[in-house]
């Protein structure tokens, strides 16, 4: 078995519901969801919108590989209405679910990057999984999730609900 953390946001349709449905989903399909960590009221993180966002961290334990988890994420995602833009950059959407850590495996192939690029800068990111791993250590930096949160220099409000 293999723990891993996986990040869920939601910025449309009903938000906490969504991630409820994701959650059923991830508990279904990919493993055991063990821990979870608050919702979050947070901005939007890389593009503007009046919709705020709910995200959350969760736990899992898994028998499935890194590609086979992104594989079913993906398939669930796109199951709860989630269209995905050719063009780059970020929107609103239904729910989003991304692979934040895979034990301590280190993963970088073109369609999978774990731990997520960009989890020490994402104080939407931190703060729910510092709920639940403060403790962790970052596979790469050695940093404990507390402290990255404490290093963190994303301003983004970033409010329990």
């Amino acid at each position: 078995m293999n723990k891993i953390y996986l990040s869920l946001g939601s910025n449309l349709g009903n938000k906490k519901k969504n991630l409820q449905q994701a959650i059923r989903l991830v508990n279904q399909r990919v493993g055991d969801v063990t821990n979870l960590s608050g919702i979050y009221l947070t901005e939007p993180w890389g593009f503007r919108s009046n919709d705020y966002f709910l995200n959350m961290v969760v736990e899992v334990l898994t028998d499935y590989s890194a590609p086979e988890v992104l594989e079913k994420l993906l398939m669930i995602e796109k199951e709860m209405g989630r269209e995905r833009e050719a063009a780059a950059g970020y929107s609103s959407r239904l729910i989003d679910i991304d692979i934040l850590f895979y034990g301590n495996e280190i993963v970088k192939s073109p369609s999978l990057v774990i731990p997520h690029k960009h989890i020490s800068g994402r104080k939407f990111i931190l703060r729910p999984l510092c709920d639940i791993a403060p403790e962790m250590k970052h596979p790469e930096s050695g940093k404990e999730i507390r402290q990255l949160l404490d290093e963190c220099t994303d301003t983004s409000k970033v409010e329990l609900q």
